[in-house]
């Protein structure tokens, strides 16, 4: 049987606008995802996270499955637009240490107030040090028994998403305003490790989306950069990579001097990861607004099995991307901070429990390779508002009927409890 080191974490996460619902409960304000949620058109069937899974008055409940599960650690994300009033966080912790369950503490998973959005949001360097504040207050409150934390999760989602497609809150589309953002988030990183620090934190991190890029080589790097060296290198080198640079300045300037800030020291880097892309070179291409400047690159068809979002289901990437992890940027010990597939509905789910059996066995061949993981956390504990995609894609181990909001937990999730209890994956 693989098996896992005794002190091996092992979770699964949600994000605060996903699950809470509560909108208007104690003194929140809105925040980007209000608005862009109640924009017509922009999210699946008008959904919105107003009560998505009403975790917000259920947590009792929720703990109580994870403890079912036999989670040793919860990855969880702080609302800011909660900043008035953050006495739903402080229960939340105290319920999950009274069940023997970690508290791993995002600060960010994109629900940035709407008041600092109208001054810019992440475009404006001001919000940056704004973060730093709100860390702060955050660990003031919960940094007695939050020994976990992470400042951002996803920047490159932020940026790219929120900002180059607009896909996602705010819902910009515009290479300069994606390019500053990125910088940006980056300073606020930087300046949220050094507030966690100087408030006496004991471990910090930073959560990324990383992608292994395949295909032709030139475009293969391009992206790359793009994708995954833009957010590594500045955050663990203090530096920008030059081929980075010197695309990105086709689009804006950044600060150097924010580098060292940037490049602050973690203890660990969460890594989500989900799928691989695939490109060419296609001179007739129009390229990615996701990947600004990639004119000339296609997007290949994913291969093989695919999961309800469309995304090719290829385990060996994952095992690849922690090997390179610890080869480039040696030192820093890694976290599956997110890993799961939406499959179609119901309460069996065996697409679900394949997709994590072959990505767990890849953590555990990262392992035997000698890759210093520290834990695995499975996307989702429940199923939830899917951003973009409204209440139309699933990723629970537990089933969420959204009208009468009861939750089921399915074979996936009784397949994670018996791996938990075992410490490990059947031969």
């Amino acid at each position: 049987m693989p098996l896992f080191p005794d002190n091996f974490l092992w979770g699964s996460a949600t994000a605060s606008y996903q699950i809470e619902g509560a909108v208007h409960a104690d003194g929140r304000v809105p925040s980007i995802w209000d608005t862009f949620s109640h924009t017509p058109g922009k999210v699946h069937n008008g959904d919105t996270g107003d009560v998505a899974c009403d975790h917000y008055n259920r947590y009792l409940d929720d703990v109580e499955t994870m403890s079912w599960l036999g989670l040793n650690a919860y990855r969880f994300s702080v609302a800011w637009p909660r900043l008035a009033d953050l006495s739903f966080y402080d229960r939340l912790v105290d319920a999950l240490l009274a069940k023997g369950i970690s508290p791993v503490a995002t600060l960010y998973h994109w629900d940035l107030p709407q008041s600092l959005q109208d001054e810019g949001g992440w475009t404006n360097r001001d919000t940056a040090y704004r973060f730093a504040d709100y860390a702060t207050a955050v660990h003031a409150l919960l940094g007695d028994r939050v020994t976990t934390w992470t400042t951002l999760n996803e920047p490159w989602v932020s940026a790219f998403v929120g900002h180059g497609s607009g896909r996602h809150a705010p819902g910009v589309s515009d290479p300069a305003a994606a390019f500053t953002a990125a910088h940006n988030l980056m300073l606020a990183h930087g300046l949220g490790v050094q507030a966690l620090r100087a408030a006496g934190a004991e471990s910090v991190s930073l959560t990324l989306n990383l992608t292994p890029i395949l295909g032709d080589p030139e475009p293969a790097r391009l992206v790359d950069g793009l994708a995954n060296r833009i957010f590594l290198d500045p955050v663990l080198r203090g530096e920008y990579p030059a081929d980075v640079l010197e695309h990105l300045s086709r689009y804006t300037e950044v600060n150097l001097d924010d580098l060292p800030t940037i490049s602050q020291p973690i203890d660990v880097l969460g890594v989500n990861y989900y799928t691989v892309n695939r490109v060419v070179a296609d001179p007739s291409a129009s390229g990615s607004l996701e990947h600004p400047g990639t004119e000339g690159i296609a997007w290949e068809q994913p291969h093989g099995t695919l999961t309800e979002m469309g995304w090719e289901v290829i385990p060996s990437g994952l095992e690849d991307l922690l090997v390179r992890l610890s080869h480039d940027y040696p030192g820093v010990p890694l976290m599956i901070t997110e890993n799961g597939a939406a499959v179609p509905d119901g309460v069996s789910d065996p697409d679900r429990i394949a997709y994590l059996d072959g990505h767990v066995r890849s953590v555990h061949n990262a392992i035997q390779k000698g890759v210093d993981m520290r834990g695995y956390f499975v996307w989702s504990l429940l199923d939830n508002f899917e951003w973009a995609r409204g209440y139309e894609k699933r990723f629970g181990l537990v089933r969420v009927d959204y009208e009468t909001l009861e939750r089921t937990p399915r074979d996936s999730a009784r397949w994670y409890r018996d791996v938990i209890a075992a410490g490990g994956l059947p031969s």
